[in-house]
C-alpha cells in the first residue's frame, strides 16, 4: 500500500478503536489531528504522546461532533495548523441500551445527534475543505455490524449505524467526481470500553458473570475470537491509502466472520 504524506483527522481518538486508527494511520506517514470531548484530554494527550514518538506532527483539538461550529472549527484549525486535510475518520459513536418499546426520546435524540448528525458534519466539512483542495482524498465513517443487521435492546444504535451506511453511499456518489472516496468500517466485537458497556448490559439483564456475554460472542464468528483496535485500524489504513481508489460507497466488515455481506 502506498500512502501520500498528508494529514488525517480522527474524531473519538482518545481510546478504543479511534486510538487505534489514529497511531496506525501516524505510523503510515500521516500527520494527525486528534479530536475528542474536552473531558478526554488526558487520554488525549496521552495519544498525542505517543504520536510525536512516531515523528509525525500532531496537534490535541476538543469539541463535540454534533456542534456544527465545533466541526467546522475542527477542520479549519487542522488546516491551519498542519497544512491540509487528506483523510477524515468519523469515529466517534455513543451508544445506549433499551427495549423500543422503551425507549426515551432523549436519548434516542442524543445518539442521533452524535452517531448521525456528527458524521454527516464531518463528511460535510471534510468534503467542502477536499473539493477547495482539488486533490482528492478519503472519507471515512463508522459503521458496525449493526448497520447490516438488527440487534435486541439496540434499536437507536442499529438504527443510526444503518442510517451512516446510507449516508456514506450518498456522499460517495457525490464527491467521487472529485476524486473523494467515501468508505465506512463496520466492526464487530473489538476488545474495548465500547464493547464492555455490551457486556455489562447483557450480563445484567441474564444475571450471568461479568464476561460471559462476550465469551459467548465468540462462539459466532470464524475466527472463534474478540477482535483489537488493531484489526479495524489496518481496514482503515488501506481505505486511507492510494491502494483503495476504486473502492467508495462501501461499509466493509471486520469482525471475525460473523456477519456475511
Amino acid at each position: 500500500m502506498t500512502h501520500e504524506t498528508g494529514v488525517a483527522i480522527v474524531t473519538g481518538s482518545g481510546q478504543g478503536i479511534g486510538q487505534g486508527i489514529a497511531l496506525r494511520l501516524a505510523e503510515d506517514g500521516l500527520d494527525i489531528a486528534l479530536f475528542d470531548l474536552p473531558s478526554n484530554k488526558e487520554k488525549l494527550d496521552r495519544v498525542a504522546e505517543e504520536i510525536s514518538k512516531k515523528g509525525r506532527k500532531v496537534i490535541c483539538l476538543f469539541g463535540d461532533v454534533s456542534n456544527e461550529e465545533d466541526v467546522s472549527n475542527l477542520v479549519e484549525k487542522t488546516v491551519n495548523e498542519l497544512g491540509s486535510l487528506d483523510v477524515m475518520v468519523a469515529n466517534a459513536g455513543i451508544v445506549f441500551h433499551s427495549l423500543v418499546t422503551e425507549t426515551n426520546v432523549s436519548d434516542w435524540d442524543t445518539l442521533f445527534s452524535v452517531n448521525v448528525r456528527g458524521t454527516m458534519l464531518c463528511y460535510k466539512h471534510a468534503g467542502i475543505q477536499m473539493i477547495t483542495q482539488g486533490k482528492g482524498g478519503r472519507i471515512i465513517g463508522a459503521a458496525s455490524v449493526a448497520s447490516k443487521i438488527g440487534q435486541p435492546y439496540a434499536s437507536a444504535y442499529v438504527a443510526s449505524k444503518f442510517a451512516i451506511r446510507g449516508l456514506t453511499q450518498s456522499a460517495a456518489m457525490e464527491l467521487g467526481k472529485y476524486g473523494i472516496t467515501v468508505n465506512a468500517y463496520a466492526p464487530g466485537p473489538i476488545d474495548t470500553e465500547f464493547l464492555g458497556k455490551f457486556d455489562e448490559f447483557h450480563t445484567s439483564l441474564s444475571g450471568q458473570s461479568k464476561g460471559s456475554f462476550l465469551e459467548g460472542l465468540k462462539t459466532k464468528n470464524c475466527t472463534k475470537s474478540i477482535g483489537e483496535p488493531k484489526d479495524v485500524a489496518n481496514l482503515v489504513s488501506f481505505l486511507a491509502s492510494k491502494s483503495s481508489e476504486f473502492i467508495t460507497g462501501q461499509s466493509i466488515v471486520v469482525d471475525g466472520g460473523a456477519v456475511f455481506d
